[in-house]
């Protein structure tokens, strides 16, 4: 099996490839900054020493990176069987953009892995039973798509914003989904959600040129928490399960803290129309359209 974890040198992401790889699989980590990524590598093979496991730089903020990293794994001409878009970036204070000049989070969280999923699409079809998990979160039925500020222009705000770009993560495993059945292809698109995991993401996003909001602070000392190894779970069982779902969403069983089961998506994820029109827009921001079934027939060959 061939693996792309993305955000892979910490958390979730570092958990899910362990897992992946101890259990045979070839695991490509896909990070920002090599050096944190080799530090994984390291440690992976530390405990599993013929575990098959890679570094390759991908910066989800830059849609050149994105370009160059897809190229690069369309280059060696391996299918890939499974692509979890686990990176992401949560809270910052202030507004940032990406280096195409999109909000930070609404870029990195969304723009990024659908640029991403959309251009490793020829590799995952060319696999026999390939699998997309996207890393959602809870906050997604706190989101709201609003076309006519995307990019956070009139009035930020970092809670919505995050909110707004998990949303979009899972109108994308939504959408996707009914593409891949639209077009009769053996691809399943699911999502997961971490619940409260103890990972660095709720820490270096709100420290990003400012100071995190009283209720922030206080959420992190009295909310219930779990590993950071408990929160790739729902995200390795719609990854690995035979029970997986198509447009399956996955959790915690008790929402922040406890073992992979079967999660109810907010009904915001499940409008058609929203999700069309996201994806559509998506495409146009992007640059990025899927491949024509002539392309997938190139990648089968």
């Amino acid at each position: 099996m061939n693996v792309v974890v993305t955000g892979a040198n910490s958390g979730t992401g570092k958990e899910a490839a362990k897992a992946l790889a101890a259990a045979g699989a070839d695991v490509v980590l896909a990070v920002r900054t090599p050096a944190k990524g080799e530090q994984a590598r390291a440690e992976i093979l530390a405990a599993h020493p013929d575990a098959n496991v890679q570094v390759r730089r991908l910066d989800l903020a830059d849609l050149a990176s994105v370009r160059e990293f897809a190229d690069g794994l369309i280059a060696d001409g391996r299918p890939l069987d499974l692509l979890l878009n686990n990176a992401g970036v949560m809270f910052p204070p202030v507004r940032h953009e990406t280096a195409d000049g999109f909000e930070l989070q609404f870029g990195s969280n969304h723009l990024g892995p659908f640029a991403l999923t959309v251009r490793l699409l020829p590799l995952l079809l060319a696999a026999s039973s390939p699998r997309v998990v996207t890393m959602s979160s809870g906050m997604a039925a706190r989101g709201r798509i609003d076309f006519d500020d995307l990019n956070w222009e009139r009035h930020y705000n970092p809670t919505a914003a995050y909110a707004r770009s998990k949303l979009a993560n899972l109108l994308m495993t939504m959408h996707l989904a009914r593409v891949s059945d639209e077009r009769g292809w053996n691809l399943l698109s699911a999502g997961a959600h971490p619940g409260s995991a103890a990972t660095n993401l709720a820490f270096s996003g709100p420290a990003m040129g400012g100071r995190p909001s009283l209720l922030f602070r206080v959420a992190l000392r009295v909310v219930p928490h779990h590993s950071a190894a408990a929160g790739a779970q729902p995200m390795l069982y719609a990854a690995t399960s035979p029970d997986a779902v198509q447009g399956g969403y996955y959790g915690p069983r008790w929402g922040l803290i406890g073992p992979a089961r079967p999660a109810r998506p907010t009904p915001k994820a499940l409008d058609r129309d929203v999700a069309a029109r996201l994806w559509a827009e998506s495409e146009r921001l992007t640059g990025v359209q899927l491949p024509s079934q002539a392309d997938v027939w190139k990648a089968d060959a």
